[in-house]
């Protein structure tokens, strides 16, 4: 049974350091002026990076306003005719998935974008995670190899002390 805890604790801790956290993030739009005229989203998202996963959160009266997606020119025209998307679910609390790479053209198509609401976003890939430092090396032991002598006896003895007081309250 000991055997078996200590396999456990192992595949957990492997899995944990072994899994990259990538997390999507929301953007709600106009942060807490949302989705209203007389608000500049061109302004709003500069500085902001959107990536594969993120999403745009609109919060905004149902009855006044939509959120559609069309096309470059029918966005620089405030054209609401031709839309490519719908992303108005009735709510008012709306939301775009950023699922594909490309530029998203938005637009309130009830008269809101001669307001200014519309907003146009990139979406990248993520870009990949930072090249890690090298390591440096005390004497003939590596700091990498010093840390990980102490910090995965004690992971392994920290989640097998956990997981054996799950299984004493089963």
């Amino acid at each position: 049974m000991a055997r078996f805890r200590v396999l456990i604790a192992a595949v957990i801790l492997a899995f944990v350091v072994a899994v990259p956290e990538v997390t999507a993030k929301k953007y709600t739009v106009g942060e807490n002026k949302f989705w209203d005229p007389n608000i500049n989203y061109t302004i709003w998202a500069q500085g902001k990076h959107f990536y594969l996963g993120d999403w745009l959160y609109f919060v905004f009266d149902r009855n006044q306003h939509n959120i559609l997606e069309v096309n470059k020119t029918d966005y620089e025209n405030c054209n609401a005719d031709h839309p490519l998307v719908n992303w108005t679910r009735g709510a008012g609390r709306d939301i775009v998935t950023l699922n594909v790479t490309k530029h998203y053209y938005l637009l309130d198509g009830k008269g809101g974008c001669y307001g200014g609401m519309k907003l146009a976003v990139k979406v990248e890939k993520l870009p990949p995670p930072p090249k890690a430092a090298p390591v440096k090396s005390i004497g003939s032991v590596s700091m990498a190899t010093g840390v990980a002598q102490f910090v995965i006896p004690f992971a392994l003895f920290s989640v097998s002390t956990v997981w054996d007081a799950i299984l004493r309250m089963w």
